[in-house]
């Protein structure tokens, strides 16, 4: 059976992650992997010697999204991968990375996952989570203070500097290729409710196709079988 691959977008603390959880809560998890985009952050070294405060997090070119590519691909094909891990204090890819095995729902979560075209086409449905914009910016501050150890004033800078000119350059627009859009988030629980629907629908008429399958090629095999013992009993 082909896995199903959903990508969750949105932009910086619109509650992406809290909505693929609250996805999970609904479905088997041991049916589903899930893929952050921010793993695929580029080492700081790759920027040419520049300083964090030199680059520009937000644009799509400081994720390695062609390995990102490649792992789905792997995946799809039944191949686990070795997922980067990041680090988001020092912006440094770690020596160690994750192991992901292969599952028939794959989950992609990422601020610029429908971007790239390739990566795009990849996916089977695609979820914009749309939240104000105010809102996004205090759990931006709020994150970035207590996660990754940052000051209010530097997470201030890099929103007007990069964040906000890149969310109105890339992220927004890319609203245009979802199929769903999700007001309010996690606190959507009518649009969760109706994705999940969504997503077991169609996991089952997957598998209602694969057994039609199944049962044609045996029936193939077995009127084989039934022409080649006519053919030996007429000789």
């Amino acid at each position: 059976m082909d896995p199903l691959v959903i990508g969750i977008a949105g932009g910086t603390g619109s509650g992406k992650t809290t909505v693929t959880n609250a996805i999970l809560e609904r479905l088997d998890t041991t049916r589903v992997v899930v893929i952050q985009h921010d793993s695929y952050y580029r080492d700081l070294s790759a920027h040419g010697g520049a300083t964090p405060d030199q680059v520009n997090f937000d644009h799509p070119d400081s994720l390695e999204t062609p390995l990102l590519i490649r792992h789905i691909k792997d995946l799809k094909a039944g191949r686990s991968i070795e997922q980067p891990i990041y680090n988001f204090t020092t912006h440094r890819r770690l020596d160690s990375t994750q192991r992901l095995d292969p599952r028939e729902i794959i989950i992609i979560d990422g601020i610029l996952i429908f971007v790239d075209k390739e990566l795009r086409e990849l996916m089977d449905i695609k979820i914009f989570v749309d939240t104000d914009a105010d809102e996004r910016l205090i759990r931006r501050i709020r994150r970035d203070i207590l996660e990754r150890g940052r000051s209010i004033e530097s997470v201030m800078h890099q929103y007007m500097s990069t964040v906000k000119p890149m969310h109105l350059e890339f992220v927004e627009p890319s609203k245009h290729w979802a199929d769903v859009i999700i007001p309010r988030g996690a606190q959507n629980i009518v649009a969760i409710d109706m994705v999940v629907s969504k997503i077991i629908m169609m996991m089952r008429e997957e598998e209602a196709a694969e057994k039609r399958s199944k049962r044609k090629d045996m029936e193939k095999g077995a009127s084989a079988r039934r022409g080649k013992n006519k053919s030996v009993r007429e000789n």
